[in-house]
């Protein structure tokens, strides 16, 4: 028997599929079972396929049973497990029902989870208790905010205090002045005053409380919010910061909204309509968020140009620091302008095209981390690829007219709705994958939208920027949005760039892996990731640098 012919019958598989035996872990059997394959061939072991089988499924069950004596993830600081009570979970089983703006915000970074989520909580629970009754606020003497979980674990890098007392005391993620937030890191013992009823409460950061990190919480990102009379609780509501800003609270009850012309819950769906009826992706998505939001087209385009409009500020503004400090204790000094610089004197344009669109991620995502006012796109952490991208088009020359980005930004948005419909958007429950991979998707599917390309190409592009950030972990350098947050915002742009070029030059039928497929992969890494590795600066890089 020659070497090839004997490999050939070491790994052979059985004429009927493989199964793992029922109560077996699937993910953990055919890792044993290839496992065991790849032992046969280095020591010239001959196993039949069903004896290989029986093999795995043992090895598999005892792996399983050592794991549950141990308490699962023994050890791991939180879980990242999803109450099925959750608007979040529930509304993933129908249509994709969300609309622009619930999609892109306006607010402070550095996170969208945990600093506008947190905020809007907050707000909303400071509306909520200027509405009880008289007799109940006159016994209030004060207000805390517990955070547990993610929001606990690096609460303190993202500026979760300061974005939950601002929403305490009136402010709102989208008009607040960024002074404002900059003065409660100036001085961290001011106290602002806040009136319910005909009771003023001085508040401080004190009163935001860092709670148990470790828990059976419904959602990663969880908080209460507690109107206080002394030590007792007068008035009490549970949140839910469930990632890209979107907020829930225990027994939350989502919006009535109309029906969507065009349903679909996946991206074969959505083309399946665009190529039946003759639209663009971003036809179809403007005949939706007319549907599903009640508003006309000139309002939704009116949003969308102030979108892109802040956008576009954004990277401006960002541009006009030069080599700054970035706040907190990694000591890290922005550099897009000094990139920006030196990209235009580069000789070739090409590397220059590279340069610039960097600089203009890194320009948008250091505001992020000064805790300026950015746009989720699809959250805080990943606010400089999309910007990146319409900057690149709009300010350069190209000079791509306004309506053409509309239309990319509602090719952006069926990618994210899908992600978020589907997977997740929340580095506390995906790791990076779920922010900066979903922000490249979503910028690749404005360019090729912006360029006129079929559906077929929109998908491709935005599939493959996806692909190439599966896996990628969250492990933000002492819980700060910066390290290694800023730089990954610049490349999520360039491959978005990358993904556009391949799929608009590639034939588009070859492309081998579709956009569901991945998003559900993207999904399935969510649930296997190490909850050490998704938003708790606990391992990784967070683990090993060295701060001095």
């Amino acid at each position: 028997m020659t070497r090839s012919s004997q490999d050939d019958e070491l790994l052979s598989t059985p004429s009927e599929p493989v199964s793992p035996p029922a109560g077996i872990d699937r993910r953990t059997f055919f890792v044993r079972h290839a496992a065991i394959g790849a032992a046969a061939v280095m020591t010239g072991t001959t196993w039949a396929p069903e004896a290989r089988a029986q093999q795995a499924a043992t090895e598999a069950a005892a792996q399983q049973a050592k794991r549950e004596a141990a308490g699962g993830d023994a050890g791991l600081k939180m879980s990242s497990a999803l109450s099925p009570d959750l608007d979040v979970v529930k509304s993933s089983k129908g249509p994709v029902m969300t609309v622009a703006d619930e999609f892109y915000k306006v607010g402070p970074g550095p996170s969208s989870s945990h600093t506008i989520g947190p905020m809007r909580i907050t707000y909303d629970f400071y509306q909520r208790v200027a509405k009880l009754p008289a007799d109940q606020l006159s016994q209030a003497t004060g207000l805390k905010v517990h955070l547990f979980g993610s929001l606990s674990a690096t609460g303190k890098g993202h500026g979760t205090e300061r974005a939950a007392l601002a929403g305490l005391v009136g402010k709102e993620p989208a008009t607040v002045d960024p002074r404002f937030l900059d003065e409660m890191i100036a001085k961290p013992d001011q106290t602002y005053p806040v009136k319910v009823g005909n009771k003023t409460f001085n508040l401080s950061l004190a009163d935001i409380v860092y709670d148990a990190t470790k828990g059976d919480f419904p959602h990663p990102n969880t908080m209460t919010a507690r109107l206080m009379a002394g030590d007792k609780v007068l008035y009490e509501q549970e949140y839910y910061s469930v990632g890209g800003g979107f907020i829930e609270w225990k027994g939350y009850e989502p919006p009535k909204k109309g029906a969507p012309k065009y349903p679909y819950a996946t991206m074969k769906e959505l083309r399946q309509h665009a190529e039946a009826n003759d639209l663009s992706v971003a036809d179809v998505m403007m005949a939706n968020e007319i549907a599903v939001s009640g508003r006309n087209e000139e309002e939704i385009n009116a949003f969308l140009d102030k979108i892109a409009n802040a956008m576009i500020a954004t990277v401006k503004t960002g541009l006009s620091y030069k080599d700054d400090v970035l706040p907190g204790p990694i000591k890290l000094h922005s550099k897009a302008a000094t990139v920006y610089e030196r990209a235009m004197d580069d000789t070739y344009m090409s590397d220059r095209a590279i340069g610039l669109v960097s600089a203009f991620a890194l320009a948008a995502s250091e505001e992020n981390a000064r805790g300026h006012l950015v746009i989720t796109a699809p959250t805080g952490g990943s606010a400089g690829v999309m910007p990146a991208i319409v900057y690149a088009l709009t300010q350069s020359g190209r000079a791509v007219p306004m309506d053409k980005i509309r239309q990319g930004l509602l090719a952006g948005l069926a990618v994210g709705y899908l992600c978020k419909h589907n997977a997740t958007l929340a580095a506390a429950e995906g790791g990076c994958q779920a922010e900066i991979g979903v922000a490249s998707a979503m910028a690749a599917a404005l360019i090729t939208q912006v360029l006129n390309q079929p559906p077929r190409v929109i998908e491709n592009a935005a599939e493959s920027a996806l692909e190439h950030h599966l896996g990628m972990t969250c492990d933000p350098v002492a819980g700060y949005v910066q390290v290694p947050c800023i730089e990954r915002c610049a490349f999520g742009a360039v491959k978005a760039w990358a993904a556009a070029m391949i799929a608009t030059n590639e034939i588009a039928s070859r492309h081998r892996v579709d956009l569901d497929t991945t998003i559900k992969t993207l999904s399935d890494t969510a649930k296997d990731m190490n909850p050490k590795y998704k938003e708790t600066s606990e391992a990784g890089l967070a683990q090993n640098l060295v701060l001095c």
